[in-house]
């Protein structure tokens, strides 16, 4: 188990550093940033960095907190593999690795949320979100309103009392630490995340 109390923790925010695109486009080829982070792993050893906070890293549409694929790298710097790979090295060099975690709403790009947007009262992802109301409307004109992260549209607010919801980003925790070793997770918007998930979180394993 990790000493926290003996860690010096250093923050990468990748999409910026990695000089990424502004917007994802879905389409391109994975970028290369990301294996770039390794080079910088003698100046975090020369200041006595031991643990690395990496976010947000999962893919999104634009600035990493309006998650598209909870489990898939942000194409614009990589691919899963070179992730994995980067942990290894990391890991290798004495430096623990944390992912931010932003399970309190996705983007308006993430398949639950298109499929609201498309079947709108037939969806079977209605309460996957909160608050959506189909006899008001939002400024993207879906046809419904719902309820935004700090009112930002953009960013939906997940249902997190919804077992379905639980269970996907339970699995996604799960993948990431199985799959690639991580060493931690650093929770988004913990405010106002419901404290009965925070709590199966906590116990999860």
């Amino acid at each position: 188990m990790v000493n926290w109390s003996d860690k010096i923790f250093y923050h990468i925010y990748p999409l910026g550093m990695c000089g990424a695109p502004k917007q994802n486009d879905f389409n391109s080829p994975a970028g290369s940033g990301l294996r770039s982070l390794k080079n910088h792993i003698p100046r975090l050893l020369s200041l006595g960095i031991n643990a690395l906070y990496i976010g947000p890293l999962f893919e999104s549409s634009s600035h990493g907190y309006d998650t598209v694929d909870y489990y898939h790298v942000e194409r614009r710097l990589g691919n899963n593999q070179d992730f994995k790979e980067l942990v290894h090295i990391f890991h290798d060099n004495g430096i623990s690795v944390i992912l931010d975690a932003v399970f309190n709403h996705t983007g308006r790009d993430f398949f639950a949320f298109k499929d609201l947007r498309e079947n709108k009262t037939v969806s079977q992802y209605i309460d996957w979100y909160l608050n959506v109301d189909f006899s008001k409307n939002n400024e993207y004109n879906d046809g419904f309103s719902y309820e935004g992260w700090a009112g930002h549209a953009s960013l939906v607010k997940l249902n997190l009392d919804c077992r379905r919801v639980r269970d996907h980003l339970l699995g996604a925790v799960k993948y990431w630490i199985e799959e690639f070793d991580i060493d931690g997770l650093r929770l988004d918007a913990a405010d106002v995340i419901s404290v009965d998930f925070l709590s199966e979180l906590s116990d999860f394993s």
